[in-house]
C-alpha cells in the first residue's frame, strides 16, 4: 500500500460518512470546544425559539434560523471532512496490521531453538527469527545477520531494502516482509506500541492536540467575539432609547441583532481553523513523513535554521574510492593490497568501493593470521583490523587524515609533509582523502569522490529568500566541507561533527531564540534529535532515531525536510489567510446589517447603504447566506493549503494582504449584492 497515494478532496466515500459526522458534531458537548461556532450555535437555536412563538416576520425569523443552522452544519462538515481524509488514511493502514505467528528464539544467537509464538504475545527484549518470506512480527533491532526485507507496505515503495546488525540500518519494522535470507531480531516494543499502531494514531488524528500558535489564534477570535457581543447587546438599549427620542421607526429586533453578531464574529476562519489543523498533518501524510503532533508540523513552518547532512542530503551518499596515492617509499601494490586488507570489515559503501578497486587494479591480497576487527566509531573516525602472526601485531587503520595522524604518532610516527599536501590537494577538489596506515607508518592517501546533487544549490536559494539558513553537517575534514559547502551553496558548515558537536551547535542555535530543523538515523543521531525542534528521523534508521525525532520519514530520503518545511510554512499560511479573510469579510457585512437595522430610525443612514440592498429584511439575510456559503467555497483552500512560495516574509506579507485582505473586503460586497438580486428575483423578501 503505498501511505502518500492522493486523496480526492470530496472522495464520494469519504462525503457519506463527512455528512453523517456534521449531524453527530451538533451535540453541545462538541460545539462549546469551538467557541466562535458555540456562539453560532447558540445564536441558531435561540433563532429557532424565536420564530417558533412569532407572529410577525416569522418567514424572516425562519429564513435566518435555518441559514444559522447551516453556518454551523458546514463548519461541522469542513472538520467532518478533514477528519475522514485521515480517516481513510488510518483505516488503509489498519488493513496492515495482521495477526503473525513469530520463531521466538531461547538463545539471543543464530542457530538457536525455537517455539512459535503469536506476535500479540511476544514482549519488549523478546528474540526472534525471521526467515526468507516471513513476516516481522514486531518493531525491533537486528542484532545477527543480513536480509532483504520488503518494506513496501508501510513506505508504498516497492524496491526492497537491505537491514542488517549494528550501523544505521539495523531497525526494522512490524508488518514488513523478509524476502531472503535470515536476520535474528530484537523486539524493541510491546503490541499496540508499534511504529504501525503509532501511526495509525498519529493520521487518525486522535492524539492531536491544539498547537501553540492555534491557541493563540483561538484566543484572539475569542476576544473578538467578546467584542462583537458587547457591542451587539448594547445596541438593543441604545435602539429603544433612539426610537423613543426619535417618535419614529422601531426597536431592532432580537433576530436582527443575532444575524448582526453572527456577521461580525470570525466565524469563518472559526469555522475552518480545526480543519486546517487536521488537514496539515494529513498533507504530511500525503508526503509520506508520520508527524507525531500538529505541534510539530507547525514548527516546521517556523524553522528558521537547518541542519543538514553531507551524505545523502546534499551530495548523492555514494562515495566512491577512485584512486590510491602512495607515500614516498611505499608501491602502488602495496598500498593498495593494505587499503584492501583494512577495508575487508567495512560493509559501508565507501569500504566495499575500496575493496572493489584494489581487486580492479590486481592489488588484491590475503594476509595469514588471526584478524580481529576494529569498527569504525564516531570518535576515533577510523576502522581496520589487527593481525596477530607468530607473536607479530600488525595494526592496519584506514579513517581520516587527522585521526590516522594522531593514532601513528601514538606509535612514534608521523604523517609524511608530502602527504599532507597530498590531502590537501583531494579536499580542495571536494572529494574525501582517508589515510591508510600499518602501525606508525602511513602508507597514503585512498580518494573517495561524492557528487552534490543537480537543483540543491537552486533548493538553499530559495530557503534564503525565505530567511532559513543552511548548515551542512559532515564528519569531513575542514577543506573538503569548504569545497562541498561552496560547491552546494550551503550558508555554513560544521566540520569532523560529533554527536555532541551536533547536540551543542543546536543549543547554540537555540539560545539565539532560533528553531532548529535537522534529519538523522543513526543511534549516535538521538541526542541531537532529541534536542531539535523539529526532527525528521528516517524509517530506515535505528529505533532510538525514531523515538527521539518528532517525525518519520518513511521514505528515508533526507532532502524530505525542505519538502517538510514548505508544507510546515504552508499551514501556517493557510490558517494567517483565513484569518485575514475573516476579518475583512466584517466590513461588507458592516454596510449590510447596520443601516438595514437602524434606517427606520435614522433615514440618513440609507446613505451607508452604498450596495443598494433591496430592503432591509433583504440585507441582513443576504448577509448571512454569505455567512455561511463563504465556509464551503473555502473548504478547499482549507483542506489543500495556501500554495507556499519561496519569497521573503515582507513580500509574502503583502502578497497574503492583497489577496485575502482585498479580497476579503472586495468579495463580500460582490457576493452579498449577488444575492440580494436572487432573493429580490424570486420574491422571497
Amino acid at each position: 500500500m503505498n501511505t502518500a497515494k492522493p486523496l480526492v478532496l470530496f472522495d464520494p466515500a469519504l462525503l457519506k460518512p463527512a455528512l453523517a459526522a456534521t449531524f453527530a458534531k451538533l451535540s453541545p458537548r462538541v460545539q462549546w470546544r469551538n467557541p466562535v461556532m458555540f456562539v453560532v450555535y447558540i445564536g441558531s437555536i435561540a433563532t429557532t425559539l424565536l420564530w417558533l412563538q412569532s407572529q410577525a416576520q416569522s418567514g424572516f425569523i425562519l429564513a435566518v434560523s435555518i441559514w444559522l443552522w447551516f453556518t454551523v452544519l458546514f463548519a461541522n462538515f469542513a472538520e467532518a471532512l478533514a477528519e475522514g481524509r485521515s480517516k481513510a488514511q488510518a483505516a488503509s493502514l489498519r488493513g496492515l496490521k495482521k495477526s503473525t505467528w513469530a520463531k521466538k528464539l531461547k538463545e539471543p544467537k543464530h542457530g538457536a531453538t525455537w517455539l512459535p509464538e503469536q506476535a500479540e504475545n511476544l514482549r519488549k527484549g523478546d528474540v526472534v527469527l525471521v526467515e526468507a518470506t516471513d513476516m516481522i512480527p514486531l518493531d525491533g533491532e537486528v542484532i545477527e545477520g543480513v536480509a532483504s526485507v520488503d518494506e513496501s507496505a508501510i513506505t508504498g515503495e516497492s524496491a526492497p531494502v537491505v537491514r542488517e546488525s549494528g550501523g544505521d540500518f539495523s531497525s526494522v519494522t512490524g508488518g514488513t516482509r523478509v524476502l531472503s535470507d535470515w536476520l535474528v531480531v530484537r523486539i524493541t516494543v510491546n503490541p499496540g506500541e508499534s511504529f504501525l499502531d503509532r501511526m495509525i494514531s498519529m493520521v487518525e488524528g486522535a492524539k492531536r492536540q491544539k498547537t501553540p500558535n492555534e491557541i493563540a489564534l483561538t484566543i484572539l477570535l475569542v476576544a473578538l467575539t467578546i467584542v462583537f457581543l458587547v457591542v451587539t447587546v448594547t445596541l438593543l438599549p441604545y435602539s429603544i432609547y433612539s426610537v423613543d427620542q426619535a417618535q419614529a421607526g422601531t426597536v431592532v429586533s432580537l433576530t436582527a441583532l443575532t444575524a448582526l453578531l453572527v456577521c461580525l464574529i470570525p466565524t469563518t476562519i472559526g469555522g475552518l481553523m480545526s480543519a486546517v489543523g487536521v488537514a496539515g498533518m494529513s498533507r504530511m501524510m500525503q508526503a509520506n513523513v508520520i508527524a507525531t503532533s500538529g505541534r510539530a508540523v507547525e514548527a516546521a513552518g517556523d524553522v528558521d535554521v537547518l541542519l543538514l547532512d553531507k551524505t545523502g542530503t546534499i551530495t548523492h551518499g555514494n562515495r566512491q574510492a577512485t584512486g590510491f596515492l602512495p607515500a614516498p617509499g611505499v608501491t602502488l601494490a602495496r598500498l593498495g593490497a593494505l587499503a584492501m586488507q583494512a577495508s575487508m570489515a567495512d560493509e559501508t559503501p565507501e569500504g566495499r568501493s575500496i575493496v572493489a578497486l584494489a581487486q580492479k587494479a590486481g592489488h588484491a591480497q590475503t594476509l595469514a593470521g588471526k584478524v580481529t576487527e576494529i569498527p569504525f566509531t564516531a570518535q576515533t573516525r577510523m576502522s581496520g583490523i589487527d593481525v596477530e602472526t607468530e607473536g607479530q601485531l600488525r595494526q592496519l587503520r584506514k579513517g581520516a587524515v587527522d585521526a590516522i595522524r594522531k593514532h601513528v604518532e601514538a606509535h612514534g610516527g608521523s604523517l609524511p609533509v608530502e602527504l599532507a599536501r597530498a590531502a590537501e590537494e583531494v579536499a580542495r577538489r571536494g572529494s574525501t582523502p582517508l589515510a591508510v596506515s600499518e602501525g606508525s607508518q602511513v602508507l597514503g592517501i585512498v580518494e573517495l569522490k561524492d557528487i552534490v546533487k543537480a537543483g540543491i544549490k537552486e533548493r538553499f536559494a530559495e530557503l534564503r529568500r525565505m530567511g532559513i539558513k543552511t548548515v551542512m553537517i559532515t564528519g569531513d575534514n575542514k577543506l573538503t566541507a569548504a569545497a562541498i559547502a561552496a560547491e552546494a551553496g550551503v550558508d555554513d558548515f560544521l566540520a569532523e561533527a560529533t554527536p555532541e558537536d551536533k547536540l551543542k551547535l543546536i543549543r547554540s542555535y537555540q539560545s539565539e531564540g532560533r528553531l532548529v530543523a535537522m534529519t538523522g538515523d543513526g543511534t549516535n543521531d538521538a541526542p541531537a534529535l532529541a534536542q531539535a525542534d523539529v526532527a525528521v528521523a528516517m524509517n530506515s534508521g535505528t529505533q532510538a532515531a525514531k523515538e527521539a525525532g518528532n517525525m518519520v520519514d518513511l521514505d528515508s530520503n533526507p532532502t524530505k525536510l525542505l519538502e517538510i518545511v514548505e508544507t510546515g510554512k504552508a499551514l501556517l499560511m493557510t490558517r494567517g489567510s483565513l484569518t485575514t479573510f475573516s476579518i475583512a469579510n466584517d466590513v461588507a457585512k458592516y454596510f449590510a446589517i447596520i443601516p438595514a437595522i437602524f434606517v427606520s430610525t435614522y433615514p440618513q443612514l440609507s446613505a451607508l447603504n452604498v450596495m443598494q440592498l433591496a430592503s432591509p429584511s433583504s440585507a441582513i439575510l443576504s448577509a448571512v447566506i454569505f455567512n455561511a456559503l463563504i465556509i464551503v467555497f473555502l473548504i478547499p483552500l482549507a483542506l489543500k493549503g495556501v500554495r507556499y512560495r519561496a519569497v521573503g516574509a515582507a513580500a509574502l506579507l503583502r502578497r497574503n494582504l492583497a489577496i485575502y485582505g482585498l479580497g476579503g473586503l472586495v468579495v463580500p460586497f460582490i457576493g452579498i449584492k449577488a444575492i440580494d438580486l436572487l432573493l429580490s428575483a424570486v420574491g422571497l423578501i
